[in-house]
């Protein structure tokens, strides 16, 4: 058994190379062999995002704080989730996801590391597509 202690892990900061705004990761765990699984509190600041990716074992969402924004690929609706909503992302789904321009969210991610990886990052969200 392995206890993880409130505040005992560092957070980190998403680089803004391929990130829009200031998103900051909080981990909560990581997978000890031979399980894939790990999670983390992600929170963005006003106007933040990520750039389209997809994961290659999918991703569990959970919306702990405001309004979580995601859009698949080939949807042009972007989606409101609110404080208590689930997100399942297949995998392979290009996507991206974030927050209002006006109030910080707070998500759980939860996804499976395949080959060490659990995301594959592509291009930018345009200002235009956000809008």
């Amino acid at each position: 058994m392995e206890i993880k202690r409130i505040g005992s892990q560092p957070s980190t900061k998403w680089s803004e190379e391929y990130f829009t705004g200031n998103v900051r990761i909080d981990p909560l765990f990581q997978a000890n062999d031979p399980a894939r699984a790990v999670g983390a509190s992600v929170t963005f600041e006003p106007g933040a995002r990520t750039p389209w990716h997809t994961h290659p074992l999918g991703q569990t969402l959970f919306v702990i704080a405001s309004c979580d924004l995601v859009q698949r690929w080939d949807d042009s609706q972007i989606q409101k989730n609110h404080p208590g909503d689930v997100v399942w992302i297949p995998p392979s789904e290009k996507h991206w996801y974030g927050t209002t321009a006006t109030t910080a969210m707070t998500h759980i991610a939860i996804q499976e590391q395949l080959d060490g990886k659990t995301a594959n990052w592509m291009e930018k969200v345009s200002d235009k597509l956000y809008r």
